[in-house]
């Protein structure tokens, strides 16, 4: 339906402008700043219309092209794609070749236009292990990212190759690295937050997957821990993926966080919550620390004098215990004394009772 509706002059027009009018009503409410995108289903939605996997990849970019804009008519600061993965030069080498190829296509197209870059003000960076790229296509890349340093409006991260263990590994061996040089470096979560690549974007709100498949397939796997972001599961293909569906998800997310203040629908406030502590109460909100041990060690762990303390009242009722129990002994021995003259005066009184 919606392909036959595009053939109609000036769809692109009314498309453009329906866009700009989305974006300044949605603005009205929470918008997400940083959205991230994993674009699945390229190659079943060739398959399912009978055309080759290269032109289900092509009608993928053209999507995300679409889908973008509306994104950042709706005030998004930061958008990142899943355009490749690590796992994906396992596929056939005429597939890769073929992904290969349509990147330094599109990369091309953006660098000839690079007033347009600037005119809607979108920063390119491209975050991966740039080592397992072909040269010629490294090369292309790194002159867009030249090209488009300077934009401020948005920024589009284009994860090429890219897994989050890889990501995670490069992390940590750049926070070894560092803590060579700088012996007091504490190394804890926001270390490792440093150096992941998306390091210089806000953290992630939202997070997309089409194709109805219910997993994360390596993307993001530590920005999307937060408990203020939301995982959002979509039917369509990739390629099928319109405007008006990132539109509705838009509308929902805002609609959950106005009202229950999280994206997904559900309160994560944590006002009516008490935890009794002994000696102190537990602050939820207290955001200092970045490991768990860290924000609860002051609360949940005793003081030596509060400990020496306790040892000194363990002591005294342990001595209360063995006194209790002595006092006991000796009263069953009494009882047992006197059982014993009951039944001897009780034995005489039965004898006299006879003579």
């Amino acid at each position: 339906m919606s392909d036959w509706i595009s053939t109609f002059p000036g769809y692109e027009q009314v498309l453009t402008t329906a866009k700009k009018i989305f974006g300044k009503i949605v603005q009205t409410g929470p918008v997400p700043r940083h959205v991230g995108i994993i674009m699945d289903g390229n190659r079943r939605y060739a398959r399912i219309n009978k055309i080759e996997i290269k032109e289900g990849h092509s009608l993928g970019f053209d999507t995300m092209a679409s889908v973008l804009e509306l994104l950042y008519e709706s005030g998004v600061e930061c958008a990142t794609v899943y355009a490749f993965s690590i796992e994906n030069f396992k596929r056939s080498n005429a597939e890769v070749k073929w992904l290969m190829d349509l990147a330094k296509l599109k990369f091309e197209q953006i660098n000839q236009h690079a007033d347009l870059c600037e005119k809607y003000g979108v920063k390119i960076k491209v975050l991966g292990n740039k080592r397992y790229m072909p040269p010629d296509v490294a090369r292309i890349l790194r002159k867009t990212e030249e090209l488009t340093k300077n934009n401020k409006r948005a920024t589009l991260n284009v994860c090429f190759p890219y897994t989050s263990r890889d990501e995670m590994v490069n992390s940590i061996k750049r926070v070894v690295d560092e803590s060579t040089k700088n012996h007091d470096l504490i190394i804890d979560e926001s270390a490792i937050d440093r150096h992941l690549y998306t390091s210089d974007s806000p953290p992630l709100d939202l997070l997309i997957r089409t194709s109805g498949t219910y997993r994360l397939s390596d993307f993001l796997l530590w920005q999307c821990v937060s408990p203020d972001c939301s995982l959002v599961i979509v039917d369509q293909l990739w390629p099928a993926f319109r405007p008006w569906h990132m539109a509705k998800v838009l509308l929902n997310y805002s609609f959950n966080k106005y009202w229950f203040g999280h994206g997904n629908g559900y309160t994560t406030s944590n006002k009516g919550i008490n935890l009794y502590q002994s000696s102190s109460v537990i602050d939820l909100n207290d955001g200092k620390s970045s490991s768990g041990y860290q924000r609860y060690a002051d609360s949940e762990w005793p003081d030596e004098d509060e400990s020496e303390e306790d040892g000194e009242i363990l002591e005294d009722i342990e001595e209360e215990e063995e006194e209790e129990e002595s006092s006991g002994n000796s009263s069953g021995i009494e009882r047992e004394r006197d059982d014993e003259v009951d039944t001897v005066t009780s034995s005489e009184s039965d004898s006299n009772k006879k003579y």
